[in-house]
This record gives C-alpha cells, sequence and structure tokens, in this order.
C-alpha cells in the first residue's frame, strides 16, 4: 500500500472513530498529535457567504483553523468545504449558541466533564469572546491567524489545546475544546443543520444515513448495502421541517 493510500486510511479510521464518540457521549477527544499537515492549502470559495452570527474576520479564523482539524487531502474534502463554518454558524446564531436550552441560573462553578457546558457564558459569547482575543493576539504581531503558515497554526492550535493561555478571561483549552466538538459535529451531523455538505462525512465513513424504512429490504438476508446515503432532508420517508 501507497504512503499515500495509507494515510488516507489513517485519516478514514480516524475520523470513524470521533464520529462514534460524537455519537455515542454527545462529546470529542481528540489527541494533539492527530492535527496533521494537509496535503493541499486552505479551499477557497468563489464569493463570500452569508453568515447569520460571524463577522467576517471570525470566519476567517474560523476557516483557517477548522480546516487545520480536519485538513482535505487528495481524496476528500476538508472542513471548510464541507459546510463546517456554516454548522457552526447555524449553532451560534441559534436557540443553542444563545443558550436557550440549558438551565441559566448561577452558581456556575467548573464542572465535570460529565457535567457537560457550564460556563456563565452562552456558547455564542464563548466564541465571540475567544475569537475577538485571538485575532487581536496576531494583530498585534502584524499578522492574522489564517495567514500563517500551516505548521505554524497547528504549533497555536496544539498551545490551545494545552490550556497554556487565557482567552478573555476563557481558558483556552475550553474554547479550543468546544471549537473541535463542534468541527467534528459539522462534519458528520445530517445536512438540514449546515454541514456535511453531499454527505461527504458519511461517504467517507461508509454510513447509510438515518434511513427510516429497510422494507423492501426485510425479506433478504446476507447481502451488502451499496447505495447512497439518505439525509432525514432527502428521504422521502421523512419529514424534515
Amino acid at each position: 500500500m501507497s504512503k499515500e493510500r495509507q494515510e488516507q486510511e489513517s485519516r478514514r479510521t480516524f475520523l470513524r472513530s470521533a464520529f462514534v464518540a460524537c455519537v455515542t457521549a454527545g462529546t470529542a477527544v481528540i489527541p494533539v498529535g492527530r492535527i496533521r499537515p494537509a496535503i493541499q492549502n486552505q479551499s477557497t470559495t468563489e464569493k463570500p457567504k452569508p453568515y447569520a452570527f460571524f463577522h467576517p474576520d471570525e470566519v476567517e479564523f474560523l476557516s483557517a483553523a477548522v480546516d487545520r482539524f480536519i485538513p482535505p487531502d487528495e481524496e476528500w474534502p476538508g472542513a471548510v468545504d464541507v459546510g463546517v463554518v456554516e454548522y457552526i454558524d447555524q449553532q451560534m446564531a441559534g436557540k443553542w449558541g444563545s443558550a436557550g436550552y440549558m438551565y441559566w441560573h448561577g452558581p456556575f462553578k467548573e464542572g465535570t466533564a460529565s457535567q457537560g457546558y457550564q460556563l456563565p457564558l452562552t456558547p455564542a459569547e464563548l466564541f465571540r469572546r475567544a475569537i475577538a482575543a485571538i485575532n487581536q493576539y496576531f494583530t498585534d504581531q502584524g499578522t492574522a491567524f489564517n495567514r500563517l503558515p500551516a505548521d505554524k497554526q497547528d504549533e497555536y492550535l496544539k498551545m490551545l489545546l494545552a490550556n497554556k493561555t487565557t482567552l478573555n478571561g476563557v481558558a483556552s483549552k475550553v474554547f479550543a475544546d468546544f471549537l473541535l466538538q463542534h468541527t467534528i459535529e459539522g462534519f458528520f451531523a445530517d445536512p438540514i443543520y449546515g454541514g456535511n455538505k453531499e454527505m461527504v462525512g458519511w461517504k467517507m465513513l461508509g454510513f447509510p444515513g438515518p434511513y427510516a424504512d429497510y422494507y423492501e429490504l426485510i425479506d433478504q438476508y446476507g447481502i451488502k448495502l451499496d447505495r447512497e446515503p439518505v439525509s432525514v432532508g432527502s428521504s422521502p420517508l421523512h419529514h424534515a421541517m
């Protein structure tokens, strides 16, 4: 097997594990060492996309960062082209971002990993505050995160994950873990939430999607299901809003 093919199989295995962890536990922890160089440069778009929550400078940081967590390679697109930034934007612009689904009264104390989100900031406030601190840091250095070489971007993200700084009062690991979790969600969630465009994340793993009915196959045994995945929005057996 060629080195390139081994890289692709390694990536597929790793992302499959991340997908399973995300589905079964609601969170995912990825070792710092799994942030690896992309084979091609950061993806570009033909024209700017409208965003409901993020400002242009925030989008520039997010696009660079999520493409370092899940970079493109010769076979599969990276996080940006799969719509991860759009997914995060929709989450932050909606009820999840404004903490509409959370108990929102104190006291706010540091909790265990099993206790979930414990900050006195809404998720949207966390993103806005942390990214502002990151962008200001690089502005003071006369550059921007998205202008750094890929290896320097990796170094900075590893530093955040190692909790070696604070971002406007937020521990860097808290934000970095939160961003990483949302990156994985956007890559593998049903496309109706804005990410996983063309169900690329599912095709990469061989996941068939949320089929609602296997009636036509009920009397067939030992067959291999080899068909395109189906999302909630694209299946005639679902009623997506």
